[in-house]
This record gives structure tokens, sequence and C-alpha cells, in this order.
């Protein structure tokens, strides 16, 4: 508890502008004390306003007054300085950095952070030289506003006062000054009360503001909504395109599947056929050879008798090769013939009636007078793609190909 006494008499000698022990103390005549060089140092900075004031209280002194040593004082820091112990340590110091307003009275190259700004003073003070304004009546009635770098902006360029009136006529801040120069008869008021009607003013611009900003962000949403509208509309298309496409392709591939069988098939029967027609056909030619040298030696005989007795035995019988006229040709389809696809039913319908949509034949039919009599009782094999066209394979005048698409009705 006693360190503790020691400790608070330790604050009172403490230099409030350097905030260390007293050195070589002098006491003014408001009866603050201060280190001699911190108190001459403060008047130094204020010789060209030609008023030397007190840091603390800000009573001024004129003429500069002679300073005197407080010798009583000055021995009870000595005392405080030979029992060891060192004077309390002062508060946090909160130096001022970029960006932020330094203290008016601080000395040094390092100043405090000034926390308020004094709009009578025009100055700015730390926590330690503000509490004069607080302390002292005649600084009680000070305007003290947030530190700020802009206290110039709030003095009048032209006469170096306060700017405290508000001039309407020409919409700026002027002086008690102004109003009796240049700004003489014009409409005045106080910044409070222009300001009263200018925040009515801003109140209405928020309300506009505040209106379309919900506006905007209503058609924002819309618009959002819409896109993500177009999307899903988008990817569900790509998607049923995709599975059209691909139930085409499988429509397509079987199709290709079933035609393939379907030719392979009769080209089996027909070579099957032709085999069986080839084989008779060789043991006829070997017949007809037997009979044209017994033919040869018949001729040559002397014997009429016996000539006219065998050469009615002799005459081949007249074959039927009609069959050879019903063997089928296949032709490829050209790739310029388009033929579209859907899933129909695989049964063929039978052909009573219709006409030609796409047809083409060997290269002996080019224009479409050419185009025979299609004979439907030839229709070898038909594939149907749906209900209305099939490709179908025939013969034309028993001789020719033929391949085309038609159009059932």
């Amino acid at each position: 508890m006693a360190q503790k006494g020691v400790l608070l008499d330790q604050d009172q000698f403490c230099c409030s502008v350097c905030l260390d022990l007293l050195k070589e103390p002098v006491t003014t005549a408001c009866g603050h004390s201060y280190c001699r060089s911190c108190i001459e140092g403060c008047w130094d900075q204020d010789v060209l306003k030609g008023v030397n004031s007190c840091p603390q209280c800000r009573q001024t002194f004129t003429p500069r007054p002679a300073l005197r040593k407080n010798n009583k004082l000055a021995e009870t820091v000595e005392k405080l300085k030979k029992t060891g112990l060192q004077a309390a340590p002062p508060p946090a110091l909160c130096y001022a950095g970029t960006g932020d307003v330094a203290c008016d009275f601080c000395t040094g190259s390092r100043k405090q952070k000034a926390l308020m700004s004094c709009l009578a003073c025009l100055a700015s003070y730390c926590d330690t030289h503000l509490q004069p304004h607080y302390e002292f009546p005649a600084f009680k009635k000070h305007k003290l506003v947030k530190a700020t770098t802009q206290l110039q902006e709030k003095i009048c360029s032209h006469h170096d006062k306060l700017l405290e009136v508000y001039c309407r006529t020409d919409q700026q801040c002027i002086c008690y000054q102004c109003t009796m120069d240049e700004h003489k008869g014009h409409d005045t008021v106080s910044p409070a009360a222009e300001r009263t009607e200018k925040q009515r003013q801003l109140v209405m611009s928020q309300q506009k503001v505040q209106q379309r900003f919900q506006e905007r962000e209503k058609e924002l949403k819309e618009l959002q909504q819409a896109v993500e509208s177009l999307k899903h509309s988008a990817q569900a298309a790509m998607e049923d395109s995709d599975q059209i496409f691909t139930q085409l392709i499988c429509s397509i591939e079987r199709r290709r599947s079933e035609v393939k069988k379907l030719i392979r098939a009769q080209e089996k029967a027909q070579v099957s056929q032709a085999e069986r027609l080839l084989e008779q056909l060789k043991q006829e030619i070997a017949e007809l050879r037997k009979r044209s040298t017994e033919l040869e030696q018949l001729s040559h005989t002397e014997d009429h008798i016996h000539f006219l007795q065998v050469h009615r035995v002799l005459l081949p019988p007249a074959g039927d090769w009609s069959t050879l006229q019903s063997l089928v040709f296949f032709v490829q389809l050209e790739d310029e013939i388009l033929i579209t696809c859907c899933d129909g039913s695989n049964k063929y319908p039978p052909v009573k009636s219709g006409s030609c949509l796409i047809q083409h034949f060997n290269d002996s039919y080019r224009r479409e007078e050419e185009f025979p009599t299609i004979n439907y009782g030839t229709v070898h094999f038909m594939v149907t793609f749906n209900t209305d066209i099939c490709w179908f394979y025939c013969l034309v005048n028993t001789t020719t190909c033929w391949t085309g698409l038609m159009l059932l009705h």
C-alpha cells in the first residue's frame, strides 16, 4: 500500500508535456509545473503568435514571463530518484501513425495520436492535452469534434475566421465577416438550420435511391431466373436431341441389319436356284453334244429308211428356261437417296397401289418420263421405315433390276 502511495505521489511530479519526471522544474504563474526545456519549447513554437500560454489551462502571459526554478519541487524529485524508485509508468502511449491526426501540443519527433479537435481553438489534442477542455470552465463552451485534418477547411480563406454561417444565395459556408462584405444582404442561415433542410432532402434522395435499388434488385433476380430457365431449357433440348438421335441411329442400324439379312437370304436363294440351273444346263449341253454327233452321222447315211426312222428320235426336246428370267440382280442404293427412319412395324404391308417418291434405275433411265410402270407383283422384298414410306426391290420388264422408295397410300 505504501508503494502505491509513492506511485501516486510520483504522478504529481511528471511533466504534462514529456510525461516523464520533471527535469529542472519551473512553475508558471498559473501554478502548473513543467520541465524548463519543455515549456520553453512550447513557447518558442508560439513566438509568431505573440502569445504565451499554459499548455494545460491555456492561461496566457504577456509579455513572456521569466521562468524560475522551483527549488522545493526539484529537491523532491531528486529524493524520488535517490530512492531507486522510478516514476509510475505512464499509460500506454498511442503515437500518431500514417493517416492519423497528430496532437498539436505534443513536442518531440513523435507526437501522440489526437482524439478530438476543437473548432474554437482550431487544434487537435491527445488524451493528455485534452483534459483542460474538460476541467476548466473557459474551455467548456468550445465545440469538440472527432480528430480531423480538415480544420483548415473550416477557416475562411479571406478573413482567417471560423466558418459559422451558410449563404443560401451562393450555396457556400462563410464567416461572420463575410456577411458584412461580399455576402452582405444575402440569404444567410446557421449551418445547423441549413443542415436540417439538406438532411430532409437527403432523406428523400435516400428513399429514391433505395426504391431504385429495390427495383434493380428485382430486375436482377428476374434476369438471373430467366438465364437459369434458359440454361435448363437448353440442357433439356440437348438431352432430348441426344435421345432422339440415339434412337434414330439405333433404328437405322436395326433397319440396315434387317436389309442386309434380307439381301443375304435372297442371295442365298437365288444362288442355290442358279446352281441347280447350271447343273441342268451342263447335263443338257452334254446331251446336246451327243445328239449333235449322232445327227452328224445320220446326215451322212445313205439309208433313207433308217434316216426317216431315227431323225425324229434324235431331235432334242424343247427345254423351258423361263426360270432364268426370274433371277434377281441387286443394285446399290445411291448415297443421294435420303431415307427418313422412325420406329415402325417390322411387318411388311401388302403392296396394292402406290406412287414412286424417290426412284432410280441402272444407268438406263435418266428422266422421270422414262420411269417404267412398276409391276407390283414382282416385288421380291420390302423394308418398311414407317407407315407411309418403304424401300422395295422388284423387276422391271422382267429383265431390269430396280430399287426405290415408295409412298404408300
